[in-house]
């Protein structure tokens, strides 16, 4: 897959259909330093994105991943190929976030150990001490991946499902 012949195919694309790299990130949901990194290669947008702006320029998601032009419109029978496939990959994203939440509650329960033992006034003793510094160590690094990983970016993936699941419904009416 080369990266930087498909970001040329969607800034193409894009100006086709007169828009900025702004009102297009607005219309995926990212920020327009994506785009503009779509754009040169150095970074590739998820699946369901791609199918966004398939439907969107009418260009066939093959295209898109070709870096060129080769036919008029995606066949049905690919497009749910990869819906199914960008399903798969939000089951996984949805794993990782539970995962992540049991490793939040750790960093929560890291950090009530090191307030216990500082309020007893235990942590100036050298066993404890420790404990308790461990405890803040590993609370503050949790609740640094809970943040990052239950933040913005869990709803956006959940927000992208469920438009990916109404297309699919709508589709099939």
């Amino acid at each position: 897959m080369d990266l930087v012949k498909i970001g040329k195919l969607l800034q193409e694309l894009r100006k086709e259909h007169g828009l900025t790299q702004e009102q297009l990130a607005e219309q995926m949901g990212v920020a327009r330093r994506t785009v503009s990194r779509w754009e040169t290669g150095s970074n590739m947008p998820d699946m369901d994105i791609l199918i966004d702006l398939s439907d969107l320029y009418s260009v066939d998601l093959r295209d898109i991943l070709s870096g060129e032009r080769k036919s008029e419109r995606m066949d049905q029978e690919l497009k749910e190929t990869v819906l199914q496939v960008a399903d798969y990959s939000n089951e996984e994203k949805a794993r990782l976030l539970r995962r992540m939440h049991w490793l939040f509650i750790a960093g929560i329960a890291g950090f009530a150990v090191f307030l216990v033992i500082a309020l007893l006034g235990l942590d100036t003793t050298s066993p404890y001490e420790g404990i308790g510094n461990f405890g803040l160590g590993i609370a503050f690094g949790m609740i640094v991946l809970g943040v990052i990983f239950t933040g913005r970016s869990a709803v956006k993936i959940r927000e992208i499902k469920l438009r990916l699941l109404a297309k699919v419904k709508g589709e099939n009416r």
